[in-house]
Protein backbone atom coordinates (compact mmCIF):
# COMPACT_ATOMS: atom_id res chain seq x y z
CA UNK A 1 0.00 0.00 0.00
CA UNK A 2 0.99 3.58 -0.54
CA UNK A 3 2.02 5.61 2.45
CA UNK A 4 1.11 9.27 2.77
CA UNK A 5 2.67 12.50 3.91
CA UNK A 6 2.51 14.57 7.01
CA UNK A 7 1.81 18.32 6.72
CA UNK A 8 5.58 18.89 6.65
CA UNK A 9 6.02 16.51 3.72
CA UNK A 10 7.94 13.84 5.66
CA UNK A 11 7.02 10.22 5.10
CA UNK A 12 4.64 8.50 7.48
CA UNK A 13 3.73 4.87 7.93
CA UNK A 14 0.25 3.72 6.95
CA UNK A 15 -0.68 3.26 10.60
CA UNK A 16 0.54 6.72 11.63
CA UNK A 17 -1.16 8.32 8.63
CA UNK A 18 -4.47 6.60 9.37
CA UNK A 19 -4.41 7.56 13.04
CA UNK A 20 -3.62 11.21 12.31
CA UNK A 21 -6.33 11.35 9.66
CA UNK A 22 -8.98 9.94 11.99
CA UNK A 23 -8.00 12.47 14.64
CA UNK A 24 -8.27 15.32 12.10
CA UNK A 25 -11.58 14.32 10.53
CA UNK A 26 -13.66 16.33 12.98
CA UNK A 27 -12.56 19.32 10.90
CA UNK A 28 -13.89 17.70 7.72
CA UNK A 29 -17.34 17.30 9.28
CA UNK A 30 -17.33 20.72 10.96
CA UNK A 31 -15.08 23.09 8.97
CA UNK A 32 -14.82 26.71 10.05
CA UNK A 33 -13.14 28.04 6.89
CA UNK A 34 -14.07 26.99 3.35
CA UNK A 35 -12.46 27.92 0.01
CA UNK A 36 -14.41 27.52 -3.23
CA UNK A 37 -12.55 27.08 -6.52
CA UNK A 38 -14.59 27.11 -9.71
CA UNK A 39 -17.27 29.73 -9.01
CA UNK A 40 -17.90 32.32 -11.74
CA UNK A 41 -19.01 35.93 -12.11
CA UNK A 42 -20.90 35.46 -15.39
CA UNK A 43 -22.55 32.04 -15.16
CA UNK A 44 -23.86 29.62 -12.57
CA UNK A 45 -21.36 26.84 -11.90
CA UNK A 46 -21.11 24.09 -9.31
CA UNK A 47 -19.01 26.49 -7.26
CA UNK A 48 -21.72 29.17 -7.30
CA UNK A 49 -24.37 26.64 -6.31
CA UNK A 50 -22.18 25.38 -3.46
CA UNK A 51 -21.78 28.91 -2.04
CA UNK A 52 -25.54 29.47 -2.23
CA UNK A 53 -26.19 26.20 -0.45
CA UNK A 54 -23.77 27.12 2.32
CA UNK A 55 -25.85 30.21 2.98
CA UNK A 56 -29.18 28.38 2.85
CA UNK A 57 -27.96 25.59 5.12
CA UNK A 58 -26.73 28.05 7.72
CA UNK A 59 -22.94 27.72 7.49
CA UNK A 60 -21.52 30.13 10.08
CA UNK A 61 -17.83 30.07 9.16
CA UNK A 62 -15.87 32.08 6.61
CA UNK A 63 -16.14 31.43 2.86
CA UNK A 64 -13.33 32.38 0.47
CA UNK A 65 -13.97 32.13 -3.29
CA UNK A 66 -10.82 31.52 -5.33
CA UNK A 67 -10.66 33.30 -8.72
CA UNK A 68 -7.80 34.75 -10.82
CA UNK A 69 -9.49 38.10 -11.58
CA UNK A 70 -12.84 38.57 -9.81
CA UNK A 71 -13.19 41.00 -6.91
CA UNK A 72 -16.34 39.35 -5.56
CA UNK A 73 -18.34 36.20 -6.30
CA UNK A 74 -21.86 35.66 -4.99
CA UNK A 75 -21.41 38.83 -2.94
CA UNK A 76 -18.31 37.46 -1.19
CA UNK A 77 -14.81 38.87 -1.56
CA UNK A 78 -12.71 36.70 -3.86
CA UNK A 79 -9.01 35.86 -3.61
CA UNK A 80 -6.42 35.04 -6.27
CA UNK A 81 -4.50 32.46 -4.25
CA UNK A 82 -4.61 30.59 -0.98
CA UNK A 83 -1.68 32.71 0.19
CA UNK A 84 -3.86 35.83 -0.15
CA UNK A 85 -6.57 34.45 2.12
CA UNK A 86 -6.41 35.87 5.66
CA UNK A 87 -6.44 32.48 7.42
CA UNK A 88 -5.74 28.79 6.77
CA UNK A 89 -8.51 26.79 5.11
CA UNK A 90 -10.12 23.69 6.61
CA UNK A 91 -11.99 22.53 3.51
CA UNK A 92 -11.72 23.43 -0.17
CA UNK A 93 -14.45 22.72 -2.70
CA UNK A 94 -12.63 22.20 -6.01
CA UNK A 95 -14.70 22.32 -9.20
CA UNK A 96 -12.17 23.31 -11.87
CA UNK A 97 -11.02 21.44 -15.01
CA UNK A 98 -9.14 18.29 -13.97
CA UNK A 99 -5.77 19.31 -15.42
CA UNK A 100 -5.75 22.41 -13.21
CA UNK A 101 -6.34 20.58 -9.94
CA UNK A 102 -2.74 19.48 -9.12
CA UNK A 103 -1.44 23.05 -9.56
CA UNK A 104 -4.25 24.33 -7.36
CA UNK A 105 -3.19 21.96 -4.58
CA UNK A 106 0.40 23.09 -4.99
CA UNK A 107 -0.78 26.68 -4.53
CA UNK A 108 -2.49 25.62 -1.30
CA UNK A 109 0.67 24.11 0.24
CA UNK A 110 0.70 24.79 3.97
CA UNK A 111 -2.68 26.58 3.82
CA UNK A 112 -5.23 23.78 3.36
CA UNK A 113 -6.20 20.66 5.31
CA UNK A 114 -8.83 18.90 3.16
CA UNK A 115 -9.50 19.26 -0.57
CA UNK A 116 -12.73 17.90 -2.01
CA UNK A 117 -12.36 17.47 -5.78
CA UNK A 118 -15.74 17.30 -7.49
CA UNK A 119 -14.10 17.30 -10.95
CA UNK A 120 -14.18 14.08 -12.97
CA UNK A 121 -11.81 12.88 -15.70
CA UNK A 122 -9.31 11.13 -13.44
CA UNK A 123 -8.82 7.43 -12.65
CA UNK A 124 -12.39 6.46 -13.59
CA UNK A 125 -11.36 6.85 -17.27
CA UNK A 126 -8.26 5.39 -18.89
CA UNK A 127 -6.92 8.71 -20.14
CA UNK A 128 -7.15 10.23 -16.66
CA UNK A 129 -5.23 7.62 -14.69
CA UNK A 130 -1.85 9.36 -14.98
CA UNK A 131 -3.49 12.63 -13.94
CA UNK A 132 -4.94 10.98 -10.83
CA UNK A 133 -1.49 9.64 -9.94
CA UNK A 134 -0.10 13.16 -10.25
CA UNK A 135 -2.97 14.50 -8.15
CA UNK A 136 -2.31 12.03 -5.33
CA UNK A 137 1.45 12.67 -5.45
CA UNK A 138 0.85 16.42 -5.18
CA UNK A 139 -1.53 15.93 -2.26
CA UNK A 140 1.04 13.78 -0.46
CA UNK A 141 3.84 16.26 -1.06
CA UNK A 142 1.79 19.20 0.20
CA UNK A 143 0.28 17.40 3.20
CA UNK A 144 -3.28 18.00 1.94
CA UNK A 145 -5.79 15.18 2.41
CA UNK A 146 -7.92 14.50 -0.62
CA UNK A 147 -11.61 13.60 -0.91
CA UNK A 148 -12.47 12.32 -4.38
CA UNK A 149 -11.92 13.08 -7.15
CA UNK A 150 -15.18 12.57 -9.04
CA UNK A 151 -17.43 12.96 -6.00
CA UNK A 152 -20.10 15.22 -4.49
CA UNK A 153 -18.37 15.51 -1.13
CA UNK A 154 -20.04 15.89 2.26
CA UNK A 155 -23.38 16.53 3.88
CA UNK A 156 -22.88 17.40 7.52
CA UNK A 157 -25.65 18.89 9.67
CA UNK A 158 -23.20 19.58 12.50
CA UNK A 159 -21.01 21.63 10.12
CA UNK A 160 -23.89 23.08 8.07
CA UNK A 161 -22.33 21.96 4.77
CA UNK A 162 -24.27 20.05 2.12
CA UNK A 163 -24.11 18.85 -1.48
CA UNK A 164 -27.93 18.82 -1.78
CA UNK A 165 -30.65 21.46 -1.98
CA UNK A 166 -31.25 22.64 1.62
CA UNK A 167 -34.87 23.49 0.78
CA UNK A 168 -35.56 19.76 0.50
CA UNK A 169 -33.79 18.76 3.72
CA UNK A 170 -34.74 18.83 7.37
CA UNK A 171 -31.30 19.99 8.50
CA UNK A 172 -31.76 18.13 11.79
CA UNK A 173 -28.75 16.44 13.33
CA UNK A 174 -29.00 12.68 13.58
CA UNK A 175 -27.10 9.49 14.37
CA UNK A 176 -26.80 7.74 10.97
CA UNK A 177 -23.53 8.05 9.05
CA UNK A 178 -23.31 7.20 5.34
CA UNK A 179 -20.29 6.42 3.13
CA UNK A 180 -21.02 6.15 -0.60
CA UNK A 181 -18.99 5.52 -3.73
CA UNK A 182 -21.83 7.08 -5.73
CA UNK A 183 -22.78 10.73 -5.45
CA UNK A 184 -26.23 10.29 -6.94
CA UNK A 185 -26.99 7.38 -4.62
CA UNK A 186 -25.79 9.44 -1.65
CA UNK A 187 -28.28 12.12 -2.71
CA UNK A 188 -31.05 9.51 -3.01
CA UNK A 189 -30.28 8.16 0.46
CA UNK A 190 -30.32 11.69 1.88
CA UNK A 191 -33.61 12.72 0.25
CA UNK A 192 -35.50 9.46 0.55
CA UNK A 193 -34.10 8.74 3.99
CA UNK A 194 -35.16 12.20 5.18
CA UNK A 195 -38.71 11.53 3.98
CA UNK A 196 -38.74 8.22 5.89
CA UNK A 197 -37.48 9.88 9.07
CA UNK A 198 -33.79 8.98 8.96
CA UNK A 199 -31.63 11.70 10.51
CA UNK A 200 -27.97 11.86 9.57
CA UNK A 201 -24.75 12.60 11.43
CA UNK A 202 -22.95 12.87 8.10
CA UNK A 203 -22.93 11.62 4.51
CA UNK A 204 -19.76 11.36 2.44
CA UNK A 205 -19.49 10.70 -1.28
CA UNK A 206 -15.96 9.38 -1.93
CA UNK A 207 -15.89 8.93 -5.72
CA UNK A 208 -12.58 7.46 -6.84
CA UNK A 209 -11.18 7.33 -3.27
CA UNK A 210 -7.74 8.32 -4.51
CA UNK A 211 -6.69 9.21 -0.95
CA UNK A 212 -9.44 9.15 1.69
CA UNK A 213 -11.66 6.13 1.15
CA UNK A 214 -14.29 3.97 2.83
CA UNK A 215 -11.80 2.40 5.25
CA UNK A 216 -10.69 5.70 6.76
CA UNK A 217 -14.23 7.05 6.94
CA UNK A 218 -15.52 3.84 8.51
CA UNK A 219 -12.83 4.05 11.19
CA UNK A 220 -13.78 7.67 11.86
CA UNK A 221 -17.50 6.93 12.12
CA UNK A 222 -16.83 4.05 14.50
CA UNK A 223 -15.05 6.50 16.81
CA UNK A 224 -17.46 9.40 16.21
CA UNK A 225 -19.80 9.92 19.21
CA UNK A 226 -22.44 11.49 16.94
CA UNK A 227 -22.72 8.35 14.78
CA UNK A 228 -24.53 5.28 16.10
CA UNK A 229 -25.42 3.46 12.86
CA UNK A 230 -23.31 3.29 9.68
CA UNK A 231 -24.49 2.67 6.12
CA UNK A 232 -22.07 2.01 3.26
CA UNK A 233 -22.61 1.84 -0.51
CA UNK A 234 -19.68 0.18 -2.28
CA UNK A 235 -18.70 -0.95 -5.75
CA UNK A 236 -15.23 -2.16 -4.77
CA UNK A 237 -12.72 -1.97 -1.92
CA UNK A 238 -9.08 -1.11 -2.56
CA UNK A 239 -7.78 -2.76 0.62
CA UNK A 240 -10.16 -5.64 1.22
CA UNK A 241 -8.26 -7.19 4.13
CA UNK A 242 -8.26 -3.95 6.09
CA UNK A 243 -11.95 -3.39 5.33
CA UNK A 244 -12.72 -6.89 6.62
CA UNK A 245 -10.78 -6.29 9.84
CA UNK A 246 -12.49 -2.93 10.47
CA UNK A 247 -15.93 -4.44 9.84
CA UNK A 248 -15.26 -7.36 12.16
CA UNK A 249 -14.17 -4.98 14.92
CA UNK A 250 -17.26 -2.84 14.26
CA UNK A 251 -19.61 -5.74 15.02
CA UNK A 252 -19.23 -5.24 18.77
CA UNK A 253 -19.54 -1.45 18.58
CA UNK A 254 -22.01 -0.17 15.98
CA UNK A 255 -24.29 -1.77 13.35
CA UNK A 256 -23.04 -1.49 9.76
CA UNK A 257 -25.46 -1.78 6.83
CA UNK A 258 -24.02 -2.60 3.39
CA UNK A 259 -25.44 -2.00 -0.08
CA UNK A 260 -23.11 -3.29 -2.79
CA UNK A 261 -23.27 -2.50 -6.49
CA UNK A 262 -21.73 -4.69 -9.17
CA UNK A 263 -22.66 -8.07 -7.73
CA UNK A 264 -23.59 -9.44 -11.17
CA UNK A 265 -21.48 -9.44 -14.32
CA UNK A 266 -23.48 -6.65 -16.03
CA UNK A 267 -23.40 -4.68 -12.79
CA UNK A 268 -19.63 -5.10 -12.58
CA UNK A 269 -19.27 -3.67 -16.07
CA UNK A 270 -21.43 -0.69 -15.11
CA UNK A 271 -19.39 -0.12 -11.94
CA UNK A 272 -16.13 -0.16 -13.91
CA UNK A 273 -17.40 2.65 -16.13
CA UNK A 274 -18.75 4.56 -13.11
CA UNK A 275 -15.82 4.76 -10.69
CA UNK A 276 -13.24 2.44 -12.26
CA UNK A 277 -14.23 -0.30 -9.82
CA UNK A 278 -12.69 -3.76 -10.05
CA UNK A 279 -14.95 -6.78 -10.39
CA UNK A 280 -15.87 -8.58 -7.16
CA UNK A 281 -17.40 -12.06 -6.92
CA UNK A 282 -20.79 -11.89 -5.18
CA UNK A 283 -19.73 -14.79 -2.96
CA UNK A 284 -17.04 -12.54 -1.47
CA UNK A 285 -19.64 -10.06 -0.24
CA UNK A 286 -21.88 -12.80 1.14
CA UNK A 287 -18.96 -14.35 3.02
CA UNK A 288 -17.82 -10.95 4.30
CA UNK A 289 -21.24 -10.18 5.74
CA UNK A 290 -21.50 -13.62 7.33
CA UNK A 291 -18.05 -13.43 8.95
CA UNK A 292 -18.18 -9.81 10.14
CA UNK A 293 -21.80 -9.42 11.21
CA UNK A 294 -22.44 -6.60 8.75
CA UNK A 295 -25.94 -6.52 7.27
CA UNK A 296 -25.92 -6.96 3.48
CA UNK A 297 -29.01 -5.46 1.83
CA UNK A 298 -30.28 -6.06 -1.70
CA UNK A 299 -32.10 -2.84 -2.63
CA UNK A 300 -31.99 0.86 -1.83
CA UNK A 301 -35.36 0.57 -0.10
CA UNK A 302 -34.11 -2.24 2.15
CA UNK A 303 -30.95 -0.23 2.86
CA UNK A 304 -32.90 2.85 3.98
CA UNK A 305 -35.41 0.82 6.01
CA UNK A 306 -32.55 -0.96 7.79
CA UNK A 307 -30.98 2.39 8.68
CA UNK A 308 -34.33 3.58 10.03
CA UNK A 309 -34.82 0.46 12.14
CA UNK A 310 -31.43 0.76 13.79
CA UNK A 311 -31.93 4.49 14.33
CA UNK A 312 -35.19 3.79 16.15
CA UNK A 313 -34.25 0.63 18.04
CA UNK A 314 -30.59 1.31 18.80
CA UNK A 315 -29.71 -2.29 19.72
CA UNK A 316 -26.71 -2.89 21.96
CA UNK A 317 -24.07 -5.08 20.37
CA UNK A 318 -22.74 -6.00 23.81
CA UNK A 319 -26.11 -7.51 24.79
CA UNK A 320 -27.11 -9.77 21.88
CA UNK A 321 -30.48 -11.53 22.07
CA UNK A 322 -32.83 -13.63 19.96
CA UNK A 323 -35.87 -12.85 22.11
CA UNK A 324 -38.56 -10.74 20.41
CA UNK A 325 -41.75 -9.14 21.68
CA UNK A 326 -44.28 -8.49 18.91
CA UNK A 327 -46.92 -5.76 18.93
CA UNK A 328 -49.50 -5.78 16.12
CA UNK A 329 -52.83 -4.13 15.30
CA UNK A 330 -54.44 -7.29 13.98
CA UNK A 331 -54.28 -11.06 13.88
CA UNK A 332 -53.23 -11.59 10.27
CA UNK A 333 -50.26 -9.25 10.25
CA UNK A 334 -49.11 -10.64 13.61
CA UNK A 335 -49.18 -14.20 12.24
CA UNK A 336 -47.16 -13.17 9.17
CA UNK A 337 -44.64 -11.33 11.37
CA UNK A 338 -44.32 -14.36 13.65
CA UNK A 339 -43.56 -16.59 10.66
CA UNK A 340 -40.96 -14.14 9.37
CA UNK A 341 -39.15 -13.71 12.69
CA UNK A 342 -39.16 -17.45 13.30
CA UNK A 343 -37.51 -18.09 9.92
CA UNK A 344 -34.75 -15.69 10.99
CA UNK A 345 -34.10 -17.77 14.11
CA UNK A 346 -35.77 -15.35 16.53
CA UNK A 347 -37.94 -16.43 19.45
CA UNK A 348 -41.37 -14.84 19.88
CA UNK A 349 -42.05 -14.77 23.60
CA UNK A 350 -45.43 -15.13 25.33
CA UNK A 351 -46.77 -12.73 27.94
CA UNK A 352 -47.23 -14.24 31.39
CA UNK A 353 -50.54 -14.31 33.23
CA UNK A 354 -49.65 -11.21 35.26
CA UNK A 355 -49.81 -9.13 32.09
Amino acid sequence: MRGSSSPTGTAMTDGESSQSLIAAMDVLFAPRTIAVAGASTNKVTYGNIFIRRLRKFGFEGNVYPLHPTAETIEGVRSYRSFADMPEPIDYAYVAVPPKKVPDLLEDARGRLRFAHVISSGFGEVEEGQDLETRLVDTARQTGIRLLGPNCLGIHTPRGRVTFADPDRLSGLKGSVGIISQSGSLATDVLRRGTLRGVRFSGIVSVGNSADIGPNELLEFMLSDPATETIGIYLEDVKDGRRFFDILRAANARKPVILLVGGRTQPGQQAAASHTGALAQDDRVWLALARQTGAILTETLEEFIESLLIFQMCRPRADQPTREVTLFGNGGGISVIATDYFSRQGLNIGSFNDAL
